[in-house]
């Protein structure tokens, strides 16, 4: 697509952050740092941080820069309509908080079986197309996070998809619960270039267990976060791989081995494979700590944080996680034991995780005194 000066884009669904406000000082930093190194892709969504995301790139972004220097794609999420009449000011929200008059792309946001009938039954992908030809949108796609077979059907309905987000890196790519990799397969069948995000699943890939990161550290040839982003770019067919970069050390490190992109050799392959094996065997929670979960959730529960105590405490075997979850987590948050059952995390979970039962173990294992 025209304006995209090369495959890796700043996603901005993990800004730095100071007492819970985006630190405009750090981001713009980021963002300059970003720009003078020839990248020019950025990605949002009308519910990151609680709407700050949209509102740091008005600031950060595109009041500093002039509308042709850089490319910005936003998404029509499902927690914001119930109805086709709501779409329209939505959008125009969405403009005014980016403080632009178009985007360069607009995605469907997380289409899955349910979600793709819901914005059917609203009649969301014609509304964004009439916003395409009225010249408010440059390019029409979707986020997906499904099962093959879901995303095919979706491609048949609307032709008119341009391109398609998924999710993809080194573990999920045989994962029979992602399927990234058939996923993938069918946007090659059907012409559609992808952009990758949750190429380090949400960090799982950057912060190793020891066997594991003793694996990539054998290498000596970069950081555990290179080799997942380069994964994820080598591949034919990926326009673009997002990285949301939460201070400036993860921007220089991704811009180093970005700049001048080389997929991974033989030797480097072998390596993450190995480490998807080590994955395997620590039978770790895979949430990637997008945080859908909590936005309804009736008793607070930081879900997320809690999955990711369990998770260290599988992998360190130390009391710290203890301290985190009764100290840190479930101080102004519900416990685990707490859950009502409602299932609202589950319906908007992109990892389709039976959150429910996963909170009971956490509760197993923190509340047992």
């Amino acid at each position: 697509m025209e304006n995209i000066k090369k495959n890796f884009g700043f996603g901005c669904m993990r800004l730095p952050m100071k007492e819970n406000e985006v630190d405009y000082a750090e981001f713009s930093a980021m963002i300059d740092t970003f720009m003078e190194n020839g990248f020019n892709y950025f990605d949002t969504a009308h519910g990151y941080i609680g709407g700050k995301s949209e509102t740091a790139l008005r600031d950060c972004l595109t009041k500093r820069y002039s509308r042709e220097q850089y490319i910005l794609t936003n998404k029509l999420s499902t927690h914001f309509f119930e109805k086709q009449e709501q779409i329209r000011p939505l959008f125009k929200s969405q403009l005014e908080a980016c403080g632009v008059d178009y985007f360069d792309i607009y995605l469907m946001h997380a289409q899955s079986k349910d979600i793709f009938a819901k914005f059917k039954r609203c009649e969301a992908y014609e509304t964004a197309l009439e916003l395409k030809e009225e010249g408010k949108i440059r390019h029409f796609g979707i986020s997906f996070h499904d099962k093959a077979s879901v995303l095919e059907e979706i491609l048949t309905e609307y032709p008119q998809i341009e391109v398609v987000q998924i999710q993809f890196n080194y573990v999920d790519y045989e994962d029979p619960a992602v399927e990234s990799r058939k996923c993938y397969d069918v946007c090659r069948k059907y012409g559609k270039p992808v952009i990758v995000m949750e190429p380090t699943r949400g960090g799982n890939l950057v912060n190793l267990p020891d066997d594991a990161k003793t694996i990539l550290d054998s290498l000596h040839g970069g950081s555990t976060a290179s080799y997942a982003i380069r994964f994820a770019a080598g591949f034919e067919g990926i326009m673009m791989v997002l990285s949301g970069m939460s201070n400036m050390e993860q921007m220089e490190d991704n811009i180093s081995y970005m700049k001048g992109f080389h997929p991974l050799s033989e030797t480097e392959l072998k390596a993450v494979n190995k480490v998807c094996e080590v994955f395997k065997a620590q039978n770790l929670i895979p949430c990637t700590a997008c945080r859908y979960c909590t936005d309804d959730c009736p008793k607070k529960i930081a879900i997320p944080d809690l999955f990711a105590c369990l998770n260290a405490k599988k992998v360190f075997h130390n009391w710290n996680t203890d301290y985190y979850y009764h100290n840190v987590h479930t101080v102004q948050n519900g416990k685990a034991s707490e859950c009502i059952k409602c299932g609202k995390c589950e319906h908007v979970c992109p990892q389709h995780l039976r959150i429910r039962d996963l909170l009971v173990t956490v509760a197993e294992e923190f509340e047992r005194r």
